[in-house]
């Protein structure tokens, strides 16, 4: 058996921090362990490429969800990366940050160690921003952040539109303020390649003698004496070995939302009732194991343009084709930006104690009928926006001890009236917002819902037939001051020893925007707590 100080099971945002910080001390010997391959791909370092990224069966894990009241009973997959790096390689990479009173809130549920004290320093120190450095933001991390160098007549129009509203231009979007604005949203891409987190924290380490990273393993179990979690069971592609990796420190548990409470289940770490019925051995009976699942549903809003110039046409044809060569060539140009580069937040209320509501906005419209593979072939712009706390919790468990079958997802979208409340709040400023002069003289017509969608029983509608997930999963492993949350303040799994959760699964609540960033931040903080323990 391989035996290691720590044993890190997922190589995604969250393990490729940890692997970068547990193994900078040379004396410590870190295992990490990804159920993928590597990233090394052109379409995953050209930012453009994520749309064919995103369906490519050997780079993803597709999570079929269940049918519902709040998917309209329609067939849904929640993507996750299959891959180094995790789903920070398959991403629309927006760097969002989330704001000081998010990390507060999470504080105050767990402890003062995640606290924005603490976080602001952690992005402070992984971040390379082409901003520069302040309080909180970093200029010598390992983490490449830019901004958008696309600047277009449609693009300033947008965030005029922003402005007209009543909205203040930001500098830097993330700005630590807790308040509302607009403005060009970095992204992790570097000289017009993707910064995944195996980009930023593996690829400068790879060459450490102490750290071993694992590829094409999937991680079966976590092996127990008594109450100790001693080691991971693996079966290795393409053989299905198995083979064990054992840790002297800790076993990190770092696969996501939809991975990390699989494990644990499989694990005998979970619901009692649901192990027993599946055979498996219960270790501890943890029953929020899979649940506390939240996650946002977004709304995607189109505009037909009678003006002015989208990027639709860029994206298809001999201009695809000329796209892709000056991405090759010069690495500039359409297919070197992020999924969307305009980023807004907005209260629902003039009461609302902070941002409540989140729009990326993107000068191009998705044509619904190729299942947003295609664009329209007129020229558009779409927002997609969702409430940025959102209250329904959904839950994930697994059905068979098998690791290669996926778990039950039940997201019980739009189960909170507040959220509901939100979501209908959302679709008006999203209206409110298009009405702007800047915007206004552009737009022929409202395509997506489109003006017949009035009502509030409409809108909720809306968001259940067409609506999508964020791919912001969090929750399912929560952490909490409770005795009742999953893992405890310090990451440790309640119940058991030597083994600890750390990735989105264990946020008691969404960080005010895309998680990919709160989850980087998050980890080094771990790296601190777990460098702390000399037990």
């Amino acid at each position: 058996m391989n035996t290691f100080d720590y044993v890190i099971v997922g190589a995604g945002a969250a393990g490729c921090v940890l692997a970068y910080r547990l193994s900078a001390n040379p004396d410590t010997s870190v295992a990490l362990i990804e159920a993928g391959g590597n990233h090394r791909h052109p379409l995953i370092e050209m930012p453009k490429g994520l749309a064919k990224i995103m369906v490519d069966p050997a780079r993803i894990w597709a999570y079929p969800v269940e049918p519902e009241q709040g998917n309209a009973y329609q067939p849904e997959v929640w993507a996750r990366g299959r891959v180094l790096g995790g789903s920070t390689s398959i991403n629309g990479m927006m760097y969002v940050r989330g704001q000081p009173a998010d990390f507060d809130e999470i504080a105050r549920r767990t402890s003062d160690d995640w606290s924005w004290k603490h976080i602001g320093a952690a992005y402070r120190a992984l971040e390379a921003h082409e901003l520069g450095s302040d309080e909180t933001r970093g200029h010598s991390g390992p983490l490449r952040v830019t901004m958008p160098d696309r600047r277009t007549p449609l693009s300033e129009a947008m965030i005029q539109a922003g402005v007209q509203m009543g909205l203040p231009r930001k500098h830097d979007v993330n700005a630590p303020d807790n308040e509302i604005g607009i403005g060009y949203a970095p992204r992790t891409i570097y000289k017009g390649r993707r910064q995944s987190a195996a980009t930023a924290f593996l690829d400068p380490i790879r060459n450490r003698p102490n750290l071993t990273i694992i590829t094409d393993a999937l991680v079966d179990r976590v092996n127990f004496e008594r109450r100790r979690a001693t080691d991971v069971t693996v079966i290795a592609a393409p053989t299905q070995e198995r083979q064990r990796y054992a840790a002297r420190r800790a076993i990190i548990i770092a696969g996501g939302a939809m991975s990390s409470p699989s494990i644990l289940q499989r694990s005998g770490i979970g619901p009692g009732e649901l192990l027993q019925s599946l055979g498996i051995p219960v270790v501890h009976d943890s029953p929020d194991v899979g649940r506390r699942l939240i996650e946002h549903r977004g709304i995607i809003m189109q505009w037909k343009l009678g003006s002015g110039d989208s990027d639709n046409a860029q994206f298809s044809g001999w201009r695809l084709a000329r796209n892709v060569a000056q991405y090759y060539l010069l690495r500039n140009g359409p297919m070197s930006s992020a999924s969307y580069e305009v980023g807004v937040w907005l209260r629902s209320q003039a009461h609302a104690p902070r941002p409540d509501i989140q729009f990326l906005v993107a000068p191009f419209s998705f044509d619904f009928a190729t299942q947003r593979m295609k664009l329209e072939a007129f020229p558009g712009v779409s927002i997609v926006g969702y409430p940025l706390r959102p209250s329904s919790t959904g839950e994930i468990h697994i059905k068979s001890t098998d690791p290669n079958l996926l778990p039950t997802l039940r997201p019980n979208y739009c189960t909170s009236g507040d959220d509901r409340g939100l979501m209908i709040a959302t679709v008006h400023l999203a209206r409110r917002y298009a009405a702007q002069d800047s915007l206004r003289k552009l737009i022929a017509a409202e395509t997506f819902p489109g003006p017949g969608c009035i009502s509030d029983d409409d809108i909720i509608a809306a968001y259940e037939r067409n609506g999508t997930c964020g791919y912001h999963a969090v929750g399912s492993c929560r952490m909490g001051s409770d005795p009742q949350s999953v893992v405890d303040p310090e990451l440790r799994v309640r119940g058991v020893e030597g083994l600890r959760v750390m990735d989105t699964s264990v946020m008691p609540q969404i960080p005010a925007g895309n998680t990919n960033g709160p989850t980087m931040a998050m980890a080094w903080r771990a790296a601190d707590i777990l460098l702390r323990d000399k037990g």
